[in-house]
């Protein structure tokens, strides 16, 4: 039963992404050749058309992407991938930490090797072509070993503390288990903006004085305490354009893209930085963490069901090794991992729609605190820098969408 239903869930959803992606193409590409009316005024038609060709050749690749996850999850599970790479290991290495540790390592370079033509192509090959990878190969393999390197530093830890409770804990060793997961994500919350971020990328303090005074201010009349405010040098490795709040708790900081702070005025800093005010003044990340700690724990609460069944290794391909009494906790964790996201996808839209809700909040925020002509223009100026398309399809933009489209956060900015 279980694999009919995940061959059907499989099947379904890449034919309902096929069609939504083939809808927004052809309905960018309808008009591509004139700017919307409410834009005319402020994006010139050279603008609206390299937008429209940057979306187009992005959906077209990401259909091949699409191609390529589907026989990739098929090669793991019901065509025997993972079965096999957990029996070559386990005949080198024997039943135990060692091995478990090992499948889920092996799957992850395997994984990470295949794919890894396909980011090459999106870096050098689509960003190259309209101007916005500024990335060096040589930079480009540096970032791919230090990113490698500490993700084993840091997951492979992490992934032999639960593979220990999953096999010491009991029966709920799910409890515990989703104990640790949040800890670690929390921490790694406060951990990142200070350690592992400046390994990637050079942050500066803000060193405009009128700019750093301005939004200070702008900080204080919203109530809200930041540890510092910094430039990244976003520009070495892209010409797109951000800015961004993170850390946790004391840690948070404010960070802006050296091309943002290039791209827009003072007040138009204000209007986008008030804008991610919103968030924290909606209380949108605290939701967001509460939503994350109810999902996975329901999620470690199925999975502690399901690693017990045979009949779920069995219906996804691969046959498991109770009756040795070998561990088979590696195999649930990855087996969970692939099948969870091909049922998981048909709710996309109602995750999409709440996100798009807050960014409605969040903009409604800002042109309270500062103004809505201002925000209007960085918005237009940031769809612009980037080449988001004006002309998404409505139907892509509700599945898919996490922002509202411009004409939408617009109108409702006018009302």
């Amino acid at each position: 039963m279980l694999t009919v239903a995940f061959i059907a869930a499989l099947i379904g959803g890449l034919l309902l992404k096929f069609w939504l992606a083939s809808r927004q193409i052809r309905h960018v590409a309808r008009f591509r050749d004139s700017v919307p009316d409410r834009f005319r005024e402020q994006v010139t038609l050279a603008a609206h058309q390299r937008a429209a060709d940057y979306t187009i050749a992005k959906t077209r690749f990401g259909l091949l992407e699409l191609a390529l996850a589907a026989a990739l999850l098929l090669g793991w599970t019901l065509l025997g991938g993972l079965h096999a790479l957990n029996t070559a290991l386990m005949h080198l290495l024997g039943p135990g930490m060692t091995q478990q540790l090992a499948l889920l390592a092996g799957f992850a370079v395997i994984g990470g090797l295949l794919e890894l033509p396909f980011g090459l192509y999106q870096t050098f090959g689509i960003e190259a072509r309209f101007g916005f990878n500024k990335v060096t190969p040589r930079l480009w393999l540096a970032d791919l070993f230090k990113s490698t390197v500490i993700g084993a530093a840091i997951g492979l830890p992490i992934a032999a503390l639960i593979l220990w409770l999953m096999g010491a804990a009991g029966n709920l060793w799910w409890l515990w288990a989703w104990g640790v997961w949040m800890g670690f994500n929390l921490l790694l919350l406060m951990v990142y903006p200070t350690f592992i971020a400046p390994l990637f990328n050079k942050f500066q303090p803000l060193d405009d004085e009128s700019l750093k005074a301005r939004v200070t201010a702008l900080m204080q009349r919203c109530g809200f305490a930041a540890k510092g405010l910094f430039v990244m040098d976003g520009s070495r490795r892209s010409a797109h354009a951000n800015a961004y709040f993170t850390g946790f708790g004391a840690a948070k900081r404010v960070v802006f893209y050296d091309t943002l702070l290039s791209k827009l005025a003072p007040a138009e800093v204000d209007a986008v930085l008030a804008h991610e005010l919103g968030h924290f003044k909606h209380r949108h990340i605290i939701k967001r963490i509460v939503a994350m700690f109810a999902l996975s724990l329901a999620g470690f609460a199925l999975l502690g069901w399901l690693s017990g069944q045979a009949w779920f290794y069995t219906a996804l391909g691969v046959r498991p090794n109770m009756a040795d009494g070998a561990a088979n906790d590696a195999l649930a964790l990855l087996l969970f991992m692939l099948a969870i996201p091909v049922f998981s996808q048909f709710v996309t839209p109602l995750f999409a729609q709440v996100s798009r809700k807050h960014e409605f909040e969040a903009d409604a925020y800002a042109v309270a605190q500062t103004s809505g002509a201002d925000l209007s223009t960085a918005l237009l100026k940031l769809y612009e820098d980037n080449a988001s398309t004006l002309t998404p399809d409505p139907v892509y933009v509700r599945f898919y969408y996490s922002h509202p489209p411009a004409v939408e956060r617009l109108a409702r900015m006018t009302a």
